[in-house]
């Protein structure tokens, strides 16, 4: 089985693929009479002839050593993941080469980052490390399909850097 290490999540290392969401620095602006912090248009929403969406997902924990042997994608419609506590999640994306999966890359998120994913890329299913895996996803909703799934020959093992 190959192996992956997966590192932790940086706005530069996922940006070919997506967006962090999280706290800046510092916010936009401030609101409610200068109580809450704004920190606006975390990600870049990208969605064809649907509209947007917002599902909740509540999927079980996983471990690591995780074996990956399916990732899939969403060609009509980017797909953002809100964590719903702070805990961390396991990303795992993979550069398109001519339609199919390149070697995948995963990320360890910091307790309370979220994703976007940008429209068409390949990655693994929801995998929270610790429960509740509940998750606000942001994502198209419409007619037609928008899931491609593509299982690998040999299963990648993923594990803590």
């Amino acid at each position: 089985m190959r192996t992956i290490m997966a590192r932790p999540l940086t706005a530069p290392a996922f940006a070919p693929f997506g967006d962090v969401i999280a706290l800046r620095d510092a916010p936009t602006k401030l609101i409610n009479q200068g109580l809450c912090g704004r920190h606006h248009d975390l990600a870049a929403l990208d969605f064809g002839d649907g509209r947007a969406g917002i599902s909740l997902f509540d999927a079980k924990p996983r471990t690591l050593p995780y074996r990956l042997d399916l990732v899939e994608r969403h060609p009509d419609g980017s797909q953002a993941f809100i964590p719903m506590s702070q805990t961390s999640f396991l990303v795992i994306v993979a550069p398109d080469n001519k339609g199919t999966p390149d070697t995948p890359l995963a990320f360890l998120t910091a307790p309370g980052q979220g994703i976007n994913l940008h429209r068409g890329t390949w990655h693994g299913v929801l995998t929270p490390l610790q429960a509740p895996g509940l998750f606000a996803v942001i994502d198209r909703i419409g007619d037609g399909p928008n899931l491609e799934e593509f299982r690998f020959e040999q299963p990648y093992t993923v594990v803590r850097a």
